[in-house]
Formats: structure tokens, C-alpha cells, sequence
């Protein structure tokens, strides 16, 4: 599968109206346990800001949309 973004994209999840934009960091490097497989191409490090609290999280990329609109994680 190829990659759909690259660091720097904003992104949100799909089907969430209220979900948080997020900023892309970087594809990670995932290890499925059952079957031993490394996959490098389909999951991706998001952060947002919560109340001023910097959080991180993993999502595969086909749960995200890229989100057109302007601005950074702060809206003016």
C-alpha cells in the first residue's frame, strides 16, 4: 500500500464531526504480534493540542482525511 500523506499534513479522522485536526509527525514502524509482519507504510504518528496538553497518538492511515482548511493546530 502506498502512503497517502507526509509530514506536516492536517489530518482528522473520518466520520468524527467533532475529532480534533491534527498535525501528521511521521509514518512509524508497526510490528504485528500475532503474525510477526512489519508493516512501515500504513501507520502514522498525529499530534493535537487538548487544553494546552500536546498529545500523540498512532492511527492507520486509512482512518484519516486530510483536512483543506486553513490554519494551524490554533484557530484565530
Amino acid at each position: 500500500m502506498t502512503r497517502k500523506f507526509k509530514s506536516g499534513d492536517w489530518v482528522k479522522l473520518k466520520g468524527k464531526a467533532l475529532a480534533p485536526k491534527m498535525e501528521v509527525l511521521k509514518y512509524i514502524t508497526k510490528k504485528d504480534s500475532f503474525f510477526g509482519l512489519v508493516d512501515n507504510n500504513n501507520y502514522l504518528e498525529c499530534i493535537w493540542y487538548k487544553n494546552g496538553e500536546r498529545i500523540s497518538e498512532v492511527f492507520h492511515q486509512n482512518r484519516l482525511i486530510k483536512v483543506t482548511e486553513p490554519g494551524g493546530l490554533y484557530k484565530i
